[in-house]
């Protein structure tokens, strides 16, 4: 077993309740870390053997585009993805973070994890 994290991945997006959040939008960080049996990989030395990062980020990327009221929502198609498509992966966890949230007070951010195991 090993395990793949894709740390940061800085994203734009029109999450939230309130109307203006689906407009003005906000800055996000997402954090993804997947685990999977990496031995074939460290042996061949084959992409095809491992589960693609570039491929998680562009999942993060395309999921974190589509407007969804609550962060939780966003992070199970992350995952949901994910699993459909890195069949190798075992378990999934996504923090998904809404950095310098509108709730009237001085928080960097609010942050949100789910975890799966297939």
């Amino acid at each position: 077993m090993g395990k793949i994290t894709v740390s940061n991945i800085r994203v734009y997006a029109y999450h939230g309740c309130l109307k203006e959040e689906s407009i003005n939008g906000s800055d996000y960080s997402v954090d993804v870390e997947v685990k999977a049996d990496l031995t074939t990989a460290s042996v061949t030395d084959n992409l095809s053997d491992t589960v693609d990062y570039v491929l998680i980020n562009h999942i993060v990327k395309q999921e974190m585009a589509i407007k969804s009221k609550l962060l939780e929502h966003v992070a199970k198609r992350i995952l949901d993805r994910i699993f459909i498509e890195c069949p190798t992966v075992d378990y999934g966890e996504v923090t998904v973070s809404k950095l310098n949230p509108p709730i009237n007070g001085d928080v960097e951010k609010v942050s949100i994890n789910l975890q799966l195991t297939r």
